[in-house]
């Protein structure tokens, strides 16, 4: 038997072992001489272990496992065991069970409905994206353009027939998408194996193995390959808050509670149905730790979005008075799970130069991205959940109210400097009874596609990164229903919605083409309200983007926003500099199904000041529409 390093088994009882999927798991290996599969799995509280597969036919008496002592690590090398072989652990655990278990760190998974874990070669995959990763390790990812298509691969596209496309088949379909609508990034909701499809992929069973429904973990490696030659960053949506009591899976695992906590007002989600990790526990902060660390590793993933980030915060999260205990210091908050947050944000950095970790968070838990260094848990990134409810609120109302609501437009600024964002319209607001974008919208048609075109040309105008889910683009009537591919056919039919694709198209090209966008998100001169008062046009909202700091000339920008259903002409508006202005974009035009058949001439600012600007202008703003305006390029 090959027994690993001590130090390795060390680093693993610590807590602190930087690759651990190579010490445990499936791992084919040469011993004296004969090919085979050397198996490890941790299971420190059973009283017997074995090994099942393709191998032996399933018997539960032919491979018993040896237990390293003082490890919890039970072993065995099984001659004649090949790639491609399905396994199990057929678990004797504390509580006199035997239960057969997939292999917490296997890196490939039977099909579902299907159980079981599958060996993988370990030869690596000819990666051609080394000037792409050695780029991204030298980039400040605040002051470049970050437009991310969230998607869920098996609801994006099927082929005729309707069966799933696989990983390398929508490779390209994909690259093509993002490069036509101005998407620097595409994000994947949860590919990790799961058992139920109607999870979307959040409840995970197999952490370590990517989906096989769209194909082999090399098939994946592909696909991101391939995107990243295409200029395309892709993020993965990450799941370590909870997971599903499959009898399969992680719970129970050895008989006892050994990957979520045994204390039920900390083990279990009572939102959920689900269990929740034991976050002070070494080798489970090893088991996720490291898992991040090897989707950014093995899979050139550039960055992950930690879903349900605030659930692992707070020991009261979704519980009642006398369904939580305070921590050791007398409050709510979950110290375990804020120590993993921050080695998790660490480690990332450490292992994967230039990768984000993006976190959902829903609360206004202070340091969210600032450095764990400085006292913050070191995301990179935060979801403004905040912005999100605002905005679509203040779009819920009728045009007739909205100017009582236009603190919901401006409310942001309140905290906009206290983290680092990512403005979201993703999945969660089209499921559920919530309704689609445009169903959110108010009043007839033309009114509720107007309103959609302002809403997506908010979210671009606003300080921070962009996040769109799949299908925004085609402007559905109705929900998000995973079960089916989104309707490309009908949206290209409809004149209003493929007006929203050509305006999404253009406002890509108008962000990615304009660091007064986004080169300025981090700086406090990035942005300046205009016009947030009543005093002028209640219904009216104007602000600045900058790019540049004290740098000349700076890049400038001046969005308008009017929320009313009646145009606005001989609007005056303040602008920061003299000069010729243009009409950049003017969601109203008709190329986007509005009424505006050319665009506005160029216009020459005036020394009046107005808005807190030295420089002013008469604009004319459509009804319920946004206008872009930039100075004159020579």
């Amino acid at each position: 038997m090959v027994e690993p390093m001590v130090d390795e088994l060390g680093l693993f009882a610590k807590g602190t072992h930087s690759r651990p999927w190579q010490l445990l798991g499936a791992h084919p290996t040469l011993l004296g001489g004969q090919d085979g599969v050397r198996f490890r799995v941790w299971a420190p509280n059973a009283r017997g272990v074995t090994v099942v597969g393709d191998f032996c036919a399933w018997d539960e008496k032919r491979l018993p496992m040896t237990l390293i002592p003082g490890t919890g690590i039970w072993e065995r090398f099984v001659p004649d065991a090949v790639p491609g072989q399905l396994y199990q652990f057929a678990v004797s655990g504390a509580d006199a069970r035997t239960r057969r278990k997939a292999d917490p760190y296997g890196r490939a998974m039977q099909t579902p409905p299907g159980l079981a874990s599958r060996i993988v070669t370990d030869e690596a995959w000819a990666w051609t994206d080394q000037a792409w990763l050695a780029a991204r390790a030298t980039e400040d990812p605040h002051r470049r353009p970050m437009r991310t298509y969230e998607v869920h691969l098996g609801s994006w596209r099927r082929s005729a027939g309707g069966e799933l496309l696989t990983y390398r088949q929508l490779a390209p379909l994909l690259a093509e998408h993002c490069l036509r609508f101005g998407f620097t990034h595409l994000e994947l909701l949860p590919i990790a194996e799961h058992p139920f499809g109607g999870s979307w992929g959040y409840q995970v069973s197999g952490y370590y193995a990517p989906t096989s429904r769209f194909g082999t973990p090399d098939d994946l490696r592909f696909m991101v390959d391939h995107l990243h030659a295409a200029g395309i960053g892709v993020i993965l949506d990450w799941v370590p808050a909870h997971f599903p009591r499959d009898e399969h899976a992680l719970s129970s695992f050895d008989g006892t509670p050994l990957y979520e906590h045994p204390d039920p007002q900390r083990g279990e989600h009572p939102d959920w149905g689900t269990l929740v990790f034991d976050f002070g526990r070494p080798q489970v902060r090893n088991f996720l730790v490291g898992n991040a660390c090897y989707w950014l590793e093995e899979f050139h993933f550039d960055g992950l979005r930690v879903d349900a980030v605030a659930s692992m915060l707070y020991l009261d999260y979704s519980r009642k008075a006398g369904e939580w205990t305070p921590n050791r210091l007398g409050g709510n908050e979950n110290l375990e799970a804020i120590g993993f947050i921050r080695e998790l944000n660490q480690r990332v950095h450490r292992s994967a130069p230039g990768a984000i970790c993006i976190a959902e968070e829903s609360t206004a838990f202070p340091g969210v991205t600032r450095p764990a260094a400085d006292g913050g848990l070191g995301f990179d990134l935060k979801w403004d959940l905040g912005w999100m409810h605002d905005t679509l609120a203040y779009f819920r109302r009728t045009p007739g109210q909205r100017w009582r609501d236009r603190g919901h437009l401006t409310f942001r600024s309140v905290y906009l400097a206290s983290e680092r964002w990512v403005l979201p319209l993703s999945h969660d607001e089209v499921v559920h009874l919530k309704r689609s974008l445009l169903g959110k919208m108010p009043g007839q048609s033309a009114q509720q596609f107007a309103s959609l075109r302002s809403l997506l040309a908010n979210q671009v105008g606003q300080v921070g990164k962009k996040l769109l889910f799949m299908g925004t683009e085609l402007a559905p009537a109705g929900e998000w229903n995973h079960d089916l591919p989104l309707d490309w056919e009908a949206a290209a039919a409809d004149p209003l919605r493929a007006g929203i694709a050509a305006l999404v198209e253009d406002l890509g090209a108008l962000y990615l083409s304009s660091p007064a966008l986004w080169e300025g998100d981090p700086d406090a001169e990035g942005f300046g309200w205009i016009d947030a008062k009543r005093s002028t046009d209640p219904s009216v909202v104007a602000w600045l983007r900058r790019a540049g700091g004290t740098r000349q000339p700076a890049q400038l920008m001046v969005v308008v926003q009017n929320g009313a259903a009646s145009a606005r002409h001989g609007y005056r508006l303040g602008l920061p500099s003299g000069g010729t202005w243009e009409e950049l974009l003017n969601t109203d035009s008709t190329r986007y199904g509005g009424t505006q058949a050319e665009r506005h001439r160029p216009v020459a600012a005036e020394s009046i000041p107005w808005g807190g600007q030295p420089f002013s202008v008469e604009v004319s703003i459509p009804a319920l529409g946004t206008i872009f305006l930039g100075p004159s390029t020579p």
